[in-house]
């Protein structure tokens, strides 16, 4: 049988809990950070759950 790989910009972007929930970070972080307001930066910060509907295609991704 065929050795599945792993997706190495996947693997980057999400993590896989212990519960098989998968966690990625907010979007609008990367630059133009003077203009957001702390608050706003700090809430960007946290890791979210990914939506059950993307999660199924990020799995095939993450095999192991």
């Amino acid at each position: 049988m065929i050795k599945l790989k792993t997706r190495k910009a996947a693997s980057k972007r999400y993590k896989i809990t212990g519960n098989q929930n998968i966690l990625r970070r907010h979007a609008f972080k990367g630059h133009l950070l003077r203009k957001k307001s702390n608050n706003q930066k700090r809430k960007l910060s946290q890791t979210i759950l990914v939506s059950t509907n993307d999660s199924k295609p990020i799995k095939l991704m993450l095999p192991y």
